[in-house]
């Protein structure tokens, strides 16, 4: 048997507010009432009930008396609901109607476009970054640029993230330290994750002597900047702090700033080779 409650859910569920359920359900069960018993049952204000009443009378579930004062009887549940129905129909007519109006009238205007909500966050630790990093990685479409000591290209997951972008087609440069004095206590020259780069068909370059930004863009949208900290020490508690952003302008900024070192850097082939006829034989 349905309870009190359950009947009134299924009214809200219906379309009706609470305060509509409970009158209509107290009028079903206890009959045609004057606003001042209401008010009493129900725990509340005679204008409260008031304005509840009116609402049901415009769904079509209540129904006033012609007499003073009016009494308020509950329409039976099946007609009810039937004319709650048919003012939803209208209702949604009404709307169908008003929409291709602001559609119609929408053409004959000017709008400029819709801005873009920017969002910023600095990033604290190597653990973050490396998992905002691979987070934005998936959802890269078309490029991602990047200039970073060579030892962040072998972080955590990086070449494998990477691979299912070239696999999709996105189009991967950047530009990578790879001197000597990326690592200056062994003098050996960190190239195989560079290598692990160009096998996977990425353009990476060298620029000698750059001490300047390391950030990454994605698709001229999604960017990091590196504010402080060593990006390249392997401890993912390591504490950093990196500029995450979403905003088109800031990585338009940076990737404009890759262009420009772009232009001046050599391909890190090249360089890989120079070393390599430079370093002492065994």
């Amino acid at each position: 048997m349905a309870t009190g409650d359950e009947f009134t859910n299924r009214l809200i569920e219906f379309g009706l507010t609470e305060k509509e359920a409970q009158l209509y359900l107290h009028l079903l069960k206890y009959g045609p009432k004057t606003p001042s018993p209401l008010a009493k049952s129900l725990h509340t204000y005679r204008e409260d009930i008031h304005r509840t009443l009116t609402s049901l009378i415009e769904k079509g579930m209540v129904r006033p008396s012609l007499d003073s004062p009016t009494i308020y009887t509950a329409v039976d549940l099946d007609s009810a609901l039937e004319s709650a129905v048919k003012k939803q129909e209208s209702e949604l007519r009404e709307l169908e109607v008003r929409k291709l109006e602001l559609q119609e009238l929408a053409k004959q205007q000017q709008f400029g476009p819709v801005e873009e909500v920017a969002t910023f966050k600095i990033i604290k630790n190597l653990k973050e970054l490396v998992a905002t990093s691979l987070s934005s990685a998936s959802s890269t479409k078309d490029e991602v640029v990047f200039v970073f000591p060579t030892r962040v290209l072998s972080l955590f997951g990086s070449i494998d993230a990477y691979k299912e972008l070239a696999a999709r087609g996105v189009r991967i440069r950047g530009i990578a330290d790879i001197s000597c004095k990326d690592a200056p206590c062994t003098g050996i020259v960190p190239i195989e994750p560079v290598q692990e780069f160009l096998d996977i068909g990425a353009d990476i370059r060298y620029l000698d002597h750059y001490h300047g930004l390391a950030f990454a863009v994605s698709d001229r949208k999604i960017c990091f900047n590196v504010i402080s900290g060593d990006v390249g020490n392997f401890s993912l508690n390591s504490p950093v702090s990196v500029l995450w952003a979403d905003d088109r302008k800031y990585a338009g900024y940076l990737a404009s700033t890759f262009e420009l070192l772009w232009t001046l850097s050599i391909p890190a082939a090249q360089k890989m080779k120079e070393l390599e006829e430079e370093r002492p034989l065994a």
